[in-house]
């Protein structure tokens, strides 16, 4: 599994013009394949007017699904290019959509390939990017009174305190990289002089 990926900061789309073709990429972050579709969808529908609608996505931490089409150019001159520009990019749970209204002047296949893995490439650093590092879910159960404390304490030390929750003890949920958990659980029994309980989830990634 990998210890943490990048993905696209927020939706959005940057327009490029080329020989007077007009290049509009549009990225999504898409959690599945069916997220990535559905945004491909959304946009031919929006750009049903264009000459083409090129398109790729990654999916998955290890990028376990590729998937890229030329919608009509030349072939392996726009979809490839744009999955190789989000690969090298190490981009994960990513969408692109490359729209381009034809403005006369033939670019050429290798012309093609730079002007849509540079729509892709230019779109990323316009809308920014984010990191996500894989980390272990732990969930401890603490009684009220010490719970202020230790959610004051937890933040301090800069632990990602994802979730809390009052019945008759409070239970925070806390994400911890892999290689910290037996520091936390050290630090956790010395801050609540051992009277927290703590146990350890699933992984899951967040902001890094």
């Amino acid at each position: 599994m990998q210890d943490e990926y990048r993905t696209v900061a927020r939706a959005g789309a940057h327009e490029t013009e080329i020989n007077r073709s007009r290049f509009l990429c549009a990225l999504a972050p898409a959690a599945t394949e069916q997220e990535a579709q559905a945004f491909v969808a959304a946009v031919r529908k929006e750009h049903a007017d264009a000459s083409h609608n090129c398109w790729a996505y990654v999916i998955g931490a290890d990028a376990a699904v590729q998937k890229a089409s030329d919608d009509g150019e030349p072939g392996g001159t726009a979809g490839v290019p744009m999955l190789q520009m989000l690969l090298r990019r190490d981009m994960r749970y990513v969408v692109a959509v490359v729209t381009r209204y034809y403005g006369g002047v033939k670019l050429g296949a290798g012309g093609l390939i730079r002007a849509y893995g540079g729509a892709v490439g230019e779109a990323l650093d316009d809308l920014g990017t984010l990191t996500r590092r894989r980390f272990r879910l732990a969930t401890v159960t603490v009684d009220h009174q010490r719970a202020g404390k230790l959610q004051n304490d937890l933040r301090t030390a800069g632990r990602a305190v994802r979730d809390v929750r009052y019945a008759e003890a409070v239970t925070i949920e806390v994400g911890l990289p892999e290689a910290d958990v037996d520091a936390f659980r050290s630090w956790l029994a010395d801050a609540t002089a051992g009277s927290a309980g703590f146990e350890l989830g699933g992984e899951a990634y967040g902001d890094a």
